[in-house]
């Protein structure tokens, strides 16, 4: 098995083989707690105007997601697990988009199967790909808006291999730099409102969830796909 850790968009596009897109803070941690909590199904799109249009053919979805990390004008909730434990999902169709990870999955076209990957299901992630035994994976950390990658996407990806491979993490370290690093920006008292600290806390739990979600496309439109592992 060839395990390969890509960053950014320019990574969703060489992924080959079984692609993880990785988005800890906050895309596929949030979408972990929505599924757990019985939303579905949840429909990850690359863009607003993409959202709104599904939106028209799903008329009682909910928009959820972010640009800035803000709650795009005329969305339901923003891409918070904090604002989404507070939610009555269950039943409820998501139409998600972020300016990370939902990214990964729309431009990961080289990708025999895609699914996603944050720290709560990393567990799961490991037995699924165990399972499988694809000849090749790529670990693609989306990064701060696609723009320049970030402490905790790298360190879940090395997390994910290391896990493959039978390495040991520094796990207290990588929750230190990440602390200290790009997960600072959780502690600002002004950004409370739209990405609580408690957002930090709620996507470094590891290993809460038993299922990995897999991005599936019919119709023109991707689909996540919960399986239990």
């Amino acid at each position: 098995m060839k395990i390969e850790i890509l960053q950014l968009l320019e990574g969703a596009g060489k992924a080959t083989g079984l692609a993880v897109i990785i988005d800890v803070f906050r895309a596929f941690s949030t979408v972990c707690y929505a599924i757990d909590r019985g939303a579905g199904p949840v429909y990850p799109v690359g863009s607003i105007e993409d959202a709104f249009l599904m939106k028209n053919t799903f008329p009682g979805a909910l928009l959820v997601g972010e640009r800035n990390e803000r709650k795009p004008d005329g969305f339901d909730f923003g891409n918070s697990p904090s604002h989404i434990l507070e939610a009555d999902v269950k039943g409820k169709t998501i139409v998600h988009t972020t300016s990370s990870g939902t990214q990964g999955i729309v431009n990961a076209r080289n990708a025999d199967q895609i699914i996603t990957g944050s720290f709560v299901n990393a567990g799961a992630i490991v037995r699924y790909i165990r399972k499988l035994n694809p000849g090749n994976v790529s670990l693609v950390c989306m990064g701060y808006a696609c723009l320049y990658p970030t402490d905790e996407d790298t360190f879940c990806a090395e997390y994910i291999r290391n896990e493959l491979l039978g390495r040991p993490s520094p796990w207290e370290t990588m929750q230190e730099v990440i602390r200290q690093g790009t997960g600072a920006r959780f502690f600002e008292p002004e950004s409370q409102a739209w990405a609580p600290s408690s957002d930090y806390d709620l996507c470094l739990q590891r290993n809460i969830f038993d299922f990995v979600l897999k991005a599936e496309k019919g119709n023109g439109n991707f689909v996540l796909k919960k399986i239990n592992v």
